[in-house]
């Protein structure tokens, strides 16, 4: 199953290894893929002499991962080919002690604290790009913390259960089988929600404030550049994100950053990540601020977990969000009909009728891409015009399958309590309401900017952007803002970036000087 150059490369990866790993198969005897799984085992385990496999006879499809004849909670239920190969490869290296993924100690700290038994399993697509980093967080959780066992489940080869679960969406986790949560995730928001569910045990040591000159709230274009410029200037630096690249990471393509002709998000983040292990920078991900306060000439960061860091420089970086339509049916149909990502979920509904709320450019983008699978696709759109580009406008037009409302307002996604069944939506000009029968809806209506954390210090505009001088000072002493959380124009990757640059030399100019700027 992998040609040469690929088992020379897991060979490498694997080169390492201290401990004895078994790679412990069940199998019904006729199951269609129990040869692809047992030709992928072992090649893994012609690479390693520190690694073997072992065949039972089972009713289901799985394998676990035993280390030093200890079983690390993680468990395969499908072959894991396509992306979640990583996933594999990783949970050994995870179990060894080793892989880039491993977070800090405060962290791992977070996830042995956890309240347990947690059960876990997550059911995915081997063709989601979103999945593996679902599947690769909690399959360490459950390699730091005896009391977790995870479960990745390949929706296609256990389509019964998919369909018994109605999961509409994916990746699906669910937590001793309640569902905690459906989509794209990050180790940190993950960790959060497990620790609401289940409660944490008392950590000790997290009380204590960890002083630096500066500290950046954000790890997208904006916030890494104003670490890395800050850094430069010598001064103390802590960046605080929930993971480097932000919303970028969110995107397929880039072809506007100007010297990289093209590029990915995925690829941006990692080359963003790579320039900041370069420099004296506490790169701190997975932190969920809980809170800024000011005190005194500085202010205070407390964040998910007690942590706290005081700076008399504080940078916001935190760039902008997906926003909802905020009606009465959205939120109980997450998972089940209403969706944000059209390139992972977007299968789920081969032949049938979707709607995209949204005629901009990732809402025209994102019908083009489902009339390519879907039956039909109809887009709303709540101003008097499409705001995308007119080439997208005409290529969407053109299909025969596609069609367009504009002054449409939605007001109530209907469901039968198992999955949605139709949108509702007024006419802005008439004040007339009408039913449309759906099988899906995609939400595609922008970004909102993430300044919660400091709206009562500094001041915002009526679209919650941080309102900023020429020198990304805010209206309070201290703070500086940048890129897409603030009122800065124009909402691109290079202009984050310059943004976070400018705030980062705005701070120590001002420090310099003696003075902590704000504009008035």
């Amino acid at each position: 199953m992998l040609d040469a150059k690929l088992k020379n490369q897991v060979r490498n990866i694997f080169a390492d290894l201290q401990a004895n790993y078994v790679l412990n198969v069940t199998a019904p005897p006729a199951h269609e893929s129990k040869e692809e799984m047992l030709e992928l085992l072992g090649d893994i385990a012609a690479v390693s002499d520190k690694i073997t496999y072992h065949v039972n006879s089972g009713n289901e499809l799985a394998f676990s991962i035993i280390k030093n004849n200890r079983e690390t909670g993680v468990r395969f239920r499908g072959v894991p080919n396509g992306h979640e190969f990583s996933s594999l490869l990783l949970a050994i290296l995870n179990s060894d002690g080793k892989g880039k993924n491993i977070p800090d100690d405060a962290i791992c700290k977070r996830v042995k604290h956890l309240k347990t038994p947690i059960r876990l399993k997550t059911y995915v697509s081997l063709a989601c790009t979103n999945c593996p980093d679902v599947v690769q967080a909690l399959n360490l959780m459950a390699i730091l913390n005896t009391g977790i066992s995870h479960e990745m489940v390949d929706g296609g080869i256990n389509e019964k259960e998919i369909n018994k679960l109605k999961i509409k969406a994916i990746p699906a986790v669910y937590a001793d089988g309640e569902l905690l949560h459906v989509g794209k995730a990050d180790f940190g928001e993950l960790l959060d929600k497990l620790e609401q569910r289940y409660g944490i045990e008392m950590i000790s040591g997290n009380t204590s404030v960890q002083q630096y000159d500066v500290v950046v709230l954000g790890g997208g274009p904006a916030g890494t550049s104003a670490a890395i410029y800050a850094a430069r200037k010598g001064q103390k630096v802590a960046l605080l994100a929930e993971r480097i690249g932000g919303q970028v990471k969110e995107t397929s393509g880039i072809e506007n950053l100007i010297s990289v002709p093209q590029t990915t998000g995925e690829t941006l983040a990692a080359a963003m990540k790579e320039h900041l292990d370069g420099y004296a920078v506490d790169v701190l991900e997975h932190r969920r601020i809980e809170s800024v306060v000011a005190e005194g000439a500085k202010h205070a960061v407390t964040v998910s977990g007690g942590e706290r860091y005081m700076a008399s420089s504080l940078i916001v970086a935190t760039g902008a969000g997906w926003r909802r339509l905020e009606v009465p049916g959205e939120t109980e149909y997450i998972g089940r009909g209403v969706a944000f990502c059209p390139h992972c979920d977007g299968p789920f509904y081969k032949g049938k009728h979707v709607a995209v709320i949204g005629g901009g450019n990732s809402g025209i983008e994102a019908a083009i891409d489902l009339a390519g699978i879907c039956t039909k696709v109809t887009v709303f759109e709540f101003a008097d015009t499409l705001k995308a580009d007119g080439i997208l406008q005409e290529k969407a037009r053109n299909l025969p399958n596609v069609e367009i409302f504009t002054s449409s307002q939605t007001t109530e996604v209907i469901g039968n309590w198992e999955k949605i069944t139709g949108i509702r939506v007024k006419n802005r000009i008439t004040g007339d309401e009408r039913v449309t029968a759906l099988d899906g809806i995609f939400v595609q209506i922008g970004l909102t900017a993430n300044s919660a954390i400091v709206k009562e210090l500094v001041r915002v505009n009526e679209r919650g952007e941080i309102e900023i001088d020429d020198h990304c000072r805010t209206s309070r002493a201290g703070i500086y803002a940048a890129g897409d959380v603030s009122t800065v124009p124009y909402k691109q990757i290079v202009i984050a970036m310059g943004e976070g640059a400018k705030a980062a030399l705005s701070a120590f100019e001002d420090k310099i000087r003696g003075v902590h700027g704000q504009y008035l």
